[in-house]
């Protein structure tokens, strides 16, 4: 199988690699567009802040490949938020894939601690990213910022409040969590990804 990872400068992309590796993948990291699109599947890994990924997306032409890869595509943690319309995070225009905007965590009392960060259950998780999936199996998050309950949505998490822990749309799937930090749970999602 034919896997690529998208190469921009966002941190934690070669836990995506080893990650992929342990499951007899190897995978190419690429910012490439004739590797992007002839892949199979394509990760969009990483962590980082949305203003200076996406200056670096638009500068290297990605954010057109990106938006029109026909191959199933997995965005992980800001990678999920860069294909979200807009982000709050340096009021960044982004790729508008989901019709949704990221918008920062805002305590409510005094232990809501941000960056949230630690295992949070997965609710109500449906597509086939989740398949053999059992209702409140926990997941790694790392993130400020978050994407609100919308159409999209495949799964929620509750920390403050409820949001988006996975959406989908057409060949277009994305988790806020961390599946490559998340042990065999997070194995399972990257394995049923790339058995779509």
């Amino acid at each position: 199988m034919n896997v690529a990872v998208v190469k921009y400068n966002a941190g934690n992309i070669y836990s995506v690699i080893h990650a992929l590796q342990r499951l007899g993948v190897n995978p190419i990291l690429t910012d490439d567009p004739e590797l992007l699109q002839k892949a199979d599947k394509v990760l969009f890994p990483g962590q980082g802040e949305a203003s200076n990924a996406m200056h670096y997306l638009r500068e290297h032409g990605l954010d057109k490949v990106i938006k029109d890869l026909k191959n199933p595509i997995l965005g992980i943690c800001i990678g999920q938020q860069l294909m979200c319309r807009h982000s709050e995070e340096g009021d960044t225009d982004c790729l508008g894939i989901f019709d949704a905007d990221v918008l920062r965590f805002v305590p409510q009392k005094h232990e809501d601690k941000v960056p949230h960060m630690g295992w949070n259950q997965l609710e109500g998780p449906k597509s086939e990213l989740f398949k053999g999936f059992c209702e409140g199996e926990f997941v790694y998050f790392v993130h400020s910022f978050y994407v609100p309950v919308c159409e999209n949505t495949i799964a929620t998490t509750q920390y403050i409040k409820p949001f988006s822990a996975a959406l989908h749309k057409d060949n277009f799937y994305a988790t806020q969590f961390h599946p490559e930090k998340s042990g065999s749970v997070g194995e399972r999602i990257i394995k049923n990804f790339l058995e779509l």
